[in-house]
């Protein structure tokens, strides 16, 4: 089989395909790539089926040498100067990947024609980091096997994504939306050097959050807890399964990929959209993803 080896793993760069749903009865979360829109796109670019495994790069990228001949493609964050993104690149048996430090987002990902075989745990390839579900992250010499997830010939060269990264987070109303108003959606905020794959802490003018205590309950990707001190929490792929703070807003999942390019120190803000508008969003996502 043709093999990848890793030369310099950056900062994080994970395996990740689109996690390991079904499991958080258990208290595991599903994992999975931080932008699933770029990981999807990516697979359908070289002809993989989109839940194919690949690599995940966390603001400084990699460089990966392969055995044999290949088709890569990578999508996400730019760069720098180097590899085009969104178009699928034939390169030659030797051929080395060098990414620098992303740009424009937080992270970029590394699909090949055939998917990464990797063991599936719970059946997912994704490495949950939090819990070490799935293995950890990339290091120096390790070397990866190309696999068989091939199912279609690669597609021709993409342009970006028609969506805006800069835009802010549109939200539906949680299940304590009723004890805080419109309150969260006015300001900004900035990512906190905290965050991570586990929950995005924000900071800025503190949400005043009701006094008292929640019983502890099921809370899902992209619902937005507030603490006691009003610095509000989005919880990311790998957030807990279960939590008691009050939660008055969601991240529609059209923006999940959203989370995923934020970097610390990046400035958002919340915008409340109806849930009909929130499956539009995600109509428009499909369709570009399925026009690949």
């Amino acid at each position: 089989m043709n093999r990848i080896r890793v030369i310099e793993p950056g900062a994080q760069t994970t395996v990740q395909d689109l996690g390991r749903a079904g499991w958080a009865h258990f208290g595991v979360s599903a994992s999975g790539a931080a932008d699933s829109l770029a990981l999807r796109a990516g697979n359908l670019l070289v002809g993989n089926a989109e839940n194919a495994a690949a690599l995940e790069m966390t603001l400084v990228g990699g460089a990966f040498s392969f055995e044999e001949a290949a088709v890569v493609a990578l999508t996400g964050s730019d760069f720098g100067p180097g590899l085009p993104l969104w178009t699928p690149l034939a390169l030659e048996a030797g051929a080395v990947v060098r990414c620098r430090a992303t740009n424009s987002g937080a992270r970029c990902y590394l699909c090949v024609r055939g998917g990464l075989a990797v063991p599936r745990v719970m059946g997912s390839a994704s490495v949950h980091l939090t819990t070490g579900v799935g293995g950890r992250a990339l290091r120096a010499g390790d070397v990866l096997l190309i696999g068989d997830a091939a199912v279609r010939r690669p597609r021709q060269p993409a342009a970006a994504p028609p969506f805006s990264r800069a835009a802010p987070l549109r939200v539906t109303g949680g299940p304590q939306a009723q004890w805080f108003g419109e309150e969260i959606c006015r300001g900004e905020w900035t990512v906190s050097e905290e965050s991570n794959r586990m929950g995005l802490r924000l900071r800025g003018a503190p949400v005043p959050s009701p006094a008292g205590h929640m019983l502890t309950e099921g809370v899902p990707l992209g619902a937005v807890q507030v603490p006691p001190d009003g610095q509000p929490i989005i919880l990311f792929v790998e957030h807990q399964t279960t939590g008691g703070y009050p939660k008055p807003a969601n991240v529609i999942s059209a923006d999940f990929w959203r989370l995923g390019q934020l970097r610390p120190r990046d400035r958002t803000a919340f915008e409340s959209v109806t849930i009909e508008q929130a499956l539009a969003s995600l109509r428009d996502m499909e369709s570009w993803l399925y026009s690949l």
